[in-house]
Formats: structure tokens, sequence, C-alpha cells
């Protein structure tokens, strides 16, 4: 648990501790937006479009084994084979039934020479009677209800078993095929209507409902030793098979036998087989949105709680609601890109305030520098109203135009430091030598040097270091820490400017036998408008040389910083022998 008490009231950005509940200080009106949140289905279009989406890849895995309807591509075979062993079963019965009344076998019959005339089966062999076939019709039962129909060998009826089928007995231990619910039985109906209007159209004929008509149009194939199959819809829109096999005695057809399954019934295996998929499928769904909200709620809420701070901000800035510093919800704990986010969130808006809270001092810093060459000037002017002496009136001519020049570089050097952000940001960094470019600056400012008697020192390695940034900005910065050097040297003195590339960084020192940095000064050396001068340097520097400076090195993922240069790290107390600058860059 987070520790409540130490919530920090005047934070600029709720930390993870303050982000505890409504009485930890937190947001009032994103609490209240939160309060009045609904269900994230009804306000979170993310919500909604992660339900959809879930929702829509199992729609369309239903729809295509559905459409596909393997189900019954394998109830179909199984169907006919089914049907054939049952017409061939029948068959069989009526040769066993023959060879039990003693018929003689057609082989005994003499065979006809081919040259004579053919001989008709009837003639060669007794062949199904009527009376054979009613009492072999009366002992049969198909427990489908299939209709059996008795060819003899010229295609006309024998028997049928239509109308005679008895009661069966019950099978115990077979279970039926009840599945269907109330929803299943209206998504079913929906299917169908939606299959009936998208399945492709066949172009066979529909089957005629007699079943004797069917079977006789299979009897061609069937007499010539094959047992044909047929199936499809009939004209009322049911499925019905029909199976015609020959019953063979002997070698010889004797007849047929017709097996025309019930109308429907693999339509209704089919529709069962159907309710299963589609009672998973309502399953499927519910624990798919079950599962939808989670992850919605999961996502959904922290983005609109990231959101809704984001908007409470931009509404305080409109004036909509009252002032104060934006809050960001702390998820960085989440090992995800929500929790990425936040943290982001919370690092911009923090950076934000720092930056607003920089310009507040900048603002206040410049009005300060500014005041004291206008109060000289302000001073300068009312006693030059009443000077009476030409060479007080010089005097105080030298002291504006001093202050002048003062403002002129002060207001210069405040613009270039405003400007410096945006121009850091805008500006496309390029990869350069910087030994070459510091020793162009040290070729210059050595001429400089040298007509101040000043030693000028240059240590630079033969091989090239290159880097990238901005090449310009880099050299400002050189620039400003040689000079720098120079203004704080007197004759006599030496400035070196040094570097060595170590691994992945490289260390360019500006050292110098100047008076050294007063220990004090260290620390506030790199603020805005310090400056630490001789006398007669007096207002010749706004004191943002070094500010930028850092800033520049800083924004090339860089450090700077100064120490004095001391006889011995022994005793700390020494005179320092002088100072020196380092600036460290990635390479």
């Amino acid at each position: 648990m987070r520790d409540t008490q130490g919530s920090h009231d005047g934070a600029d950005v709720v930390l993870g501790e303050d982000w505890v509940d409504p009485q930890s200080g937190a947001d009032g009106a994103l609490m209240d937006r939160r309060s009045r949140r609904k269900i994230a289905i009804n306000r979170s279009p993310l919500a909604r479009k992660i339900i959809t989406f879930n929702l829509l890849g199992l729609v369309v895995l239903v729809a295509g084994v559905l459409y596909l309807n393997p189900v019954r591509d394998s109830l179909v075979a199984q169907r006919e084979r089914a049907m054939v062993a049952t017409a061939e079963l029948v068959a069989q019965v009526f040769v066993v039934q023959q060879t039990v009344d003693g018929r003689p076998p057609a082989t005994q019959v003499p065979q006809p020479d081919l040259a004579e005339e053919p001989v008709a089966p009837s003639a060669i062999a007794p062949g199904l009677t009527p009376d054979l076939v009613r009492a072999v019709l009366a002992e049969t039962s198909i427990r489908d209800g299939g209709a059996v129909t008795i060819f003899d060998a010229e295609g006309n009826v024998l028997g049928t078993n239509e109308g005679l089928q008895s009661a069966q007995p019950e099978v115990l231990g077979l279970k039926g095929d009840d599945r269907s619910t109330i929803i299943t039985d209206f998504l079913s109906n929906i299917w169908e209507g939606v299959a009936g209007l998208i399945a492709a159209q066949s172009n066979e004929p529909p089957l005629p409902v007699d079943n004797v008509a069917l079977a006789q149009e299979l009897l061609p194939d069937v007499y010539e030793g094959n047992t044909r199959i047929a199936g499809g819809q009939d004209t009322s829109g049911a499925t019905r098979f029909t199976v015609v096999t020959p019953i063979t005695i002997d070698g010889v057809v004797q007849g047929a036998v017709a097996l025309t399954s019930v109308g429907g019934e693999l339509d209704a295996l089919v529709r069962a087989e159907r309710e299963q998929v589609l009672q998973m499928f309502v399953i499927a769904i519910l624990v798919s949105i079950g599962l939808s909200l989670v992850l919605a709620s999961t996502i959904a809420n922290p983005l609109a709680d990231l959101a809704a701070a984001a908007e409470i901000g931009r509404d305080r800035n409109h004036g909509h609601v009252n002032a104060g510093r934006v809050r960001i919800p702390d998820l960085s704990g989440r090992p995800d890109e929500i929790g990425r986010l936040s943290k982001a969130l919370r690092g911009m808006v923090a950076a934000l305030y720092d930056r607003i809270d920089a310009n507040e001092q900048f603002a206040a810093d410049v009005a300060h520098e500014i005041k004291n060459p206008l109060a000289s000037l302000r001073s300068a002017v009312g006693t030059l109203r009443v000077a009476k002496k030409d060479e007080q009136r010089e005097r105080l001519l030298d002291v504006i135009d001093h202050d002048v020049r003062r403002l002129d570089r002060l207001v210069s050097d405040i613009s270039n430091a405003s400007r410096l952000d945006s121009e850091l940001v805008k500006e496309e960094e390029e990869s350069f030598d910087l030994l070459k470019m510091i020793r162009n600056l040290t070729e210059y400012l050595g001429g400089e040097a040298q007509t101040k008697g000043v030693d000028f020192i240059s240590d630079l390695p033969a091989d090239p270091i290159v880097i990238a940034g901005l090449e310009a900005r880099l050299a400002q910065v050189f620039v400003n820490l040689i000079t720098n050097a120079l203004s704080f040297c007197e004759e006599g003195d030496a400035i070196r400017v040094w570097a060595r590339h170590r691994d992945n960084r490289v260390l360019v020192v500006v050292e110098d036998t100047g008076p050294g940095i007063p220990e004090e000064a260290l620390t506030k050396i790199f603020n805005r408008f310090y400056s630490e001068r001789p006398e007669g340097q007096f207002g010749n520097n706004s004191g943002l040389g070094l500010a930028i400076s850092k800033q520049i090195v800083e924004a090339h993922g860089g450090v700077i910083w100064a120490e004095n240069i001391r006889p011995t790290d022994a005793d700390i107390t020494s005179e320092p022998l002088g100072a020196r600058f380092v600036v460290g860059l990635p390479t």
C-alpha cells in the first residue's frame, strides 16, 4: 500500500503516492468525470471497436463453418453408404428366400445359342413373384422409415412396403437428438434465410416426389449389374436419397430393389448439428463479450482517464475551470504501452512546468538585469541636467554611452538565449570533424591572444574525431570558453586547448593561468546573469555566455563543468594556478 499521508499538495505533477484515491489530493474534476462515466461500451468508441472486432472474427468463423457445411457432407456420405448396405441386404434376402423355396438355380437351365433368338429371363427361371415379394416385404421393416420398392426384370413394380410400416421396438440405450433451444432456433431460421439468399442456384432439376418414378429412372444402369444412387432436393425442398441395386441370382439379374429415404430426414440431422454449432456460438459470444469488456476496461478506461486529465488541462487554459496544475494519473506501474504513455505524459507535463518555471525565472532575471543599467541611466541623466562643468558632463556622457551599450549587449544576449531552445529543436544535426572546427577557432583566437601578450597552446590529436551535432552552436561554446579565458588573462599568462578521445566520449579542455574561479562561484558560474569579472570589465558581459554554453552542450547529450587548477590535490586551500573548463561530448 502506498503512503497516503505523504502527498505533496504543492507538487507540480501528481506522483504515484499522490494518485491513490479521491481523498489523496487527486484532481476533483477528473474524479467527477470518472464518477459520471458509464459502462465503457456506452461512452468509449475504443471499447466498442474491441468488442466489435472480437465478435466479427467469431461471426466470420461460425458463418464459414455453416456455409461450407462439412457436417452435411459427412452425413450425406454416411447416409449414402448406409442406404447402399441396406438395399443390398434386402436384395440378398430375396436371393436367400428363393434358395429356401427350392427353385432350381439358373445355372441348370440350358443357355441359348447366340445365333438363336434370346430367351427372356422369366423363361429361364421362375423369377420374382408377387407372392414372394409380399412375403419378404411383410418381414422387412426399415427402421428409419424408408420406402422399399421391388421391380421385376422388365421394370414392373412387384410390390412396395409403403403403408405397411410396422411399429419398431424400442432400442435401449439409444439417445435422441433434441438439442434445440429458442435462441438457436431463432438463429437457425435467420441463417436459413440468409443462406437461401447467398447460396448458389443449382442447375440440376429437382427430384420427383414419386418414389417409383425416381427409381425407374435409375433401372437401366441397375439391370446391367450396377448399384445406382441418386440424391438431391425434391420439388417440396426436402432432401431425399434413392438407392437401386439389382437382385442377382446365379449371375442373372432377376429384378431390382429400390430403397428411398424419408424426405427431409437428412435436413433434420443437419439442422440438429447446426443447432449444436449455434449453441457453441452463443456460448462463445457471451464469453467473448465478457472478455472484451474486461479487456476494454483495462485499456479504454485508463486511456479515458489520461485523456480526461489532458482535457482538464486544456479547459483550464481556456478558463473553463479553475486554474491549477494538470494532474496525470500514475499508471507507470503497468508493464504495457499504457504504462509507457502515462510515464511519458507525466514526464512531458513535468518538463512543461519546468520550462514554464524557467521562463518565469528568466523573465524575472531579465527585468532585474535591465533595471540596473536603466537605474544608472536615470541617475546619469538626472545628474547631467544639474552638471555645470564640461568635465562632469563628459564623464556623465561616458556613463550613459556605457550603459546604452550594456543594454544593447544585454538585449542581444537575451534575444539569443530566448531563441536558443527553439533553434536547437528545429536545426538538423549533421556529422562533422570536431577537431577541425576547434583548430579553425584556435587559429583565429590565437592571433588575438598574441596581440594581448598571452601564450596560446593547442594540443589536439592528429586523427579526426567525428561527432553528430550542430557545428555552429558547438563552435559558439568553445569561442565563449576561449574568450572568457582571454578576458581573465594578462600579459605573460597562457591558454591551453587540448582534446582527448575516451571510449565513446571526447573531452575538450580549455585551461588558463589566470586568477582562477572563486570557490563560492564554482556552483553558480553557469547560472544565468551571473558574472564574476575584474573591475575594469564591469558591464561588458551579460552573464549569459556560460549559461548558453551549458544549454547547448546538454542539448547534445554532453556535460560541462569548471574547476580550478591547483598545484596539489592534497591541499585544496592552496591558491589556484588557473581555471579549467571541461566539455564532454558523446561520439
